[in-house]
């Protein structure tokens, strides 16, 4: 095939850094220099032919991190695949209608807002705003929510805790204020935790599921570790397994010209407080508290933030579709609007 010229745009913008990354893989990355303006410009195909697609801007969703007064409703799919589900879930001062178990997934949750009682027969424990925990593998597991919502993640084990624990569950006698033990049903599904995919219903005695230490076997956890961003850390891996990683990350005022690319994962981010700017390859949104955003694979992209941000990630290897209608799109990119955003 020929060599095609193309028209190079005009470029006054400063050379930015641009990090290519291999996770959840390896480790591995590397670092290149890189003309701003030509890394937002897209060249027409050749002459005959289309020679790429058209890729869509990114998609954002937004999801109250209030409660909002109702009953008990079943958690919304936000992201769902093979490998990973994202689900969004509220409590107000009630409970779910059963105790569950996964005979596939571990089963990892970040406390966005109001507190939680997380009932298990490895302890119980108390989640507060910013807590991280990991149900594993089989344990039945029940939720007493208080004007709370939280974000759940199944993912397949092996799964390696990365942060600092902060507090561990342990059997109590009364888990919280007002505990009557009952004859509860009990759930065990597969499919990544999906509706539908029960394979065994039964009745639980409460009082002794709860009570009885289990006879855990070698490599099953005695107690549930609870997990927090370190107050000291940017950013922080808290859970890794081969296909995903889930961490946490906070930024201060930053004027967005370092990009990162992943080529071997798309992140799915969270924005937990503040607001911060995404710009990439696939356009321009400003994301505020309670907004979802998945950013493809290979996808170079950078975050400006005027004051402060913090936000989760999760890095998945497998496809992870989004299963919600987007709130908003982002917009198309141009050097002007980036100018413009650094300069506010």
């Amino acid at each position: 095939m020929d060599e095609v010229s193309h028209p190079v745009p005009t470029s006054n913008m400063a050379t930015i850094t641009e990090i290519i990354d291999f996770a959840p893989e390896s480790s591995q990355e590397f670092t290149a220099k890189r003309d701003e303006t030509l890394l937002h410009h897209k060249p027409a195909s050749p002459k005959g032919f289309k020679a790429w697609r058209e890729l869509e801007p990114l998609a954002v969703v937004h999801l109250s991190q209030a409660c909002i007064p109702a009953k008990f409703a079943p958690p919304r799919d936000v992201f769902g695949g093979d490998f990973l589900r994202l689900e969004w879930q509220q409590m107000n001062n009630n409970r779910q209608p059963f105790y569950h178990r996964n005979a596939d997934v571990d089963e990892i949750s970040y406390q966005v807002s109001g507190e939680r009682t997380l009932m298990t027969e490895i302890g119980t424990v108390e989640l507060r705003p910013g807590d991280f925990s990991r149900i594993p593998v089989g344990i039945a597991h029940d939720n007493y929510g208080r004007e709370e919502v939280h974000l759940l993640f199944y993912i397949h084990g092996p799964v390696e805790e990365c942060g600092d624990v902060c507090d561990k569950s342990m059997h109590k006698d009364l888990p919280f204020d007002g505990w009557q033990p009952s004859h509860c049903t009990e759930v065990l599904t597969e499919c990544l935790g999906a509706a539908e995919c029960e394979i065994a219903v039964s009745l639980t005695d409460e009082a002794l599921l709860l009570r009885a230490p289990l006879e855990a076997a070698s490599g099953m956890p005695a107690a549930l570790n609870v997990q927090r961003h370190g107050e000291e850390l940017s950013s922080q891996w808290l859970y890794k397994s081969e296909s995903v990683w889930i961490g946490s990350f906070k930024q201060s005022k930053t004027r967005g010209d370092i990009y990162r690319r992943r080529i071997r994962a798309d992140t799915i981010q969270y924005q937990i407080s503040g607001k911060r700017t995404l710009v990439s390859q696939r356009g321009v949104v400003e994301l505020n508290p309670g907004d979802f955003v998945c950013i493809p694979k290979g996808c170079a992209y950078t975050n400006a933030v005027a004051s402060a941000s913090t936000h989760l990630e999760v890095l998945t290897s497998k496809p992870t579709p989004l299963k919600m209608v987007p709130s908003e799109r982002a917009n198309p990119v141009s050097i002007e609007a980036i100018r413009n955003i650094r300069e506010a």
